[in-house]
């Protein structure tokens, strides 16, 4: 399975942050916020990721992460989003670089505490179809909300007024080679977007969407209160790892 990290879009709603730079090359504690979604990538066993940027500062990315020796990569692919189009058309541009394989993408914001390992081998042992994350919230409204009928997603609707559950999908999303015929098939939504939401509704309508709930904390970073929501969590979880790595030390040392 190969890796598609979206991280284009012009951050406006974390202006005058991104005036001069990317949204996701700002800090989430002590790494660019590009590094999460990546490692996510790597901890979950792909190797093989394409970044998808754009605007006026994409080549910062390539200055930045190289061709990805810091996760033990031996070579990052890059491509270069036109305007804005939308998480789906975004993804559009992976088509070439996915061949057919299944793919794993994950939002260039999204944060999270935990691995999607077992999603992600789940997936690959999954004949056809799409897997989602899911999160329970307490700001369902925010996001695309799975409507659940017992075990099954019947529905996903973006941002609703009314969520009909309180499990929200996460940005990371799994996909056969097949999404970018339903990516073709899309008509832009009111915001004049290819709306991720209405491709994994298609795969809802082929009966093919699967899902696994996401262990941990998760949180986006595409507003002030998020961005420093993230910070906050990775820099809490960062110094619970160094306490018990500091107790561990101790213990092996008596």
């Amino acid at each position: 399975m190969k890796g598609v990290v979206l991280a284009g879009g012009t951050g406006s709603r974390l202006f005058p942050l991104t005036k001069i730079t990317n949204k996701h090359l700002l800090p989430i504690f002590n790494k660019p916020m590009i590094y999460y979604p990546i490692q996510t990538l790597v901890d979950a066993g792909i190797h093989d990721i394409l970044i998808v940027t754009g605007g006026r500062n994409s080549g910062d990315f390539l200055r930045l992460l190289g061709n990805g020796k810091e996760f033990g990569l031996k070579h990052l692919n890059y491509t270069y989003q036109e305007g804005e189009g939308g998480i789906a058309d975004a993804l559009n541009l992976a088509e070439h670089f996915a061949d057919g394989q299944k793919i794993c993408v994950v939002l260039g914001d999204n944060i999270i505490e935990g691995s999607i390992r077992r999603a992600a081998d789940a997936f690959r042992a999954q004949e056809r179809g799409a897997r989602i994350l899911l999160k329970e919230v307490t700001d369902a409204e925010r996001f695309g909300v799975a409507e659940m009928q017992g075990e099954r997603i019947i529905g996903i609707e973006e941002k609703p007024r009314h969520p009909k559950s309180n499990y929200a999908v996460t940005g990371i999303y799994m996909y056969d080679g097949t999404v970018f015929e339903k990516i073709r098939q899309l008509v832009p939504s009111r915001r004049g977007e290819l709306e991720i939401t209405d491709v994994n509704n298609a795969y809802i309508g082929e009966g093919t969407l699967t899902y696994s709930f996401l262990e941990g904390w998760w949180t986006d970073a595409g507003t002030f209160e998020s961005l420093r929501r993230a910070t906050n969590l990775v820099a809490e979880t960062e110094e619970l790892r160094d306490a018990k790595l500091i107790e561990q030390a101790a213990a092996d040392g008596e």
